[in-house]
């Protein structure tokens, strides 16, 4: 496994405001490797922070940022940064969604916990609408995150067929492991929405 902020990080970049107006882009998240689909509309503005958007998804799937993540976008990677011999990971908390010119980008990736962890594929494009002053905000969305540190997506199929025999000693196993507290159908949009109310965009200094 890859733990990129192995030899990187250190103190955030100053970060620098650049003009103009900003748009609401439209994403879907959806998780991949997982059937049924577990996926999440969310509207943001392009003026958010790349790293702001990293916390969006977290919030968005019910993960905790125990993990490294890196957004792969082309043939970059942006996330927690690193630099190992040819491996370049390039820091994502000085980058606005509209510095890279995401909404003409269509669908990029955003990996989470390297290995036996998640590959979100996030769809992009113009949200076609006005109207939506707290952002960003989840619109939409089915069935709930896969839990942090399941295993990654085979893994977690396991899990599901196991939570649907609760009275077998795996799917015992598997209710003490969650808590009893989860519910793969579930999707709760204003927990969701509370929580990422709690993005707040930074202010350009006088």
């Amino acid at each position: 496994m890859i733990h990129l902020n192995e030899g990187g990080g250190g103190p955030p970049p100053e970060k620098k405001f650049h003009g103009g107006p900003s748009r609401l882009l439209k994403l879907t998240l959806t998780v991949e490797g997982c059937q049924p689909p577990i996926w999440r509309l969310l509207v943001v503005s392009d003026a958010l922070w790349l790293s702001d958007l990293s916390e969006a998804i977290q919030i968005a799937f019910g993960w905790y940022d125990y993990q490294t993540h890196a957004f792969r976008i082309g043939k970059t990677l942006y996330g927690n940064p690193f630099k190992r011999d040819d491996f370049l990971v390039e820091d994502d908390r000085n980058l606005t969604l509209a510095d890279l010119d995401l909404a003409t980008a269509g669908t990029l990736h955003y990996d989470y916990h390297f290995g036996e962890g998640w590959s979100v594929k996030i769809n992009i494009e113009p949200a076609g609408f006005e109207g939506v002053d707290d952002v960003p905000v989840c619109l939409a969305g089915e069935r709930a995150g896969p839990p942090e540190d399941c295993g990654g997506p085979e893994a977690y199929r396991d899990m599901v067929e196991c939570l649907k025999e609760p009275y077998t000693q795996l799917g015992r196993e598997w209710l003490d492991w969650l808590g009893g507290e989860y519910d793969p159908e579930k999707c709760d949009l204003d927990a969701i929405n509370k929580a990422l109310s709690e993005i707040v965009p930074d202010e350009p200094e006088d």
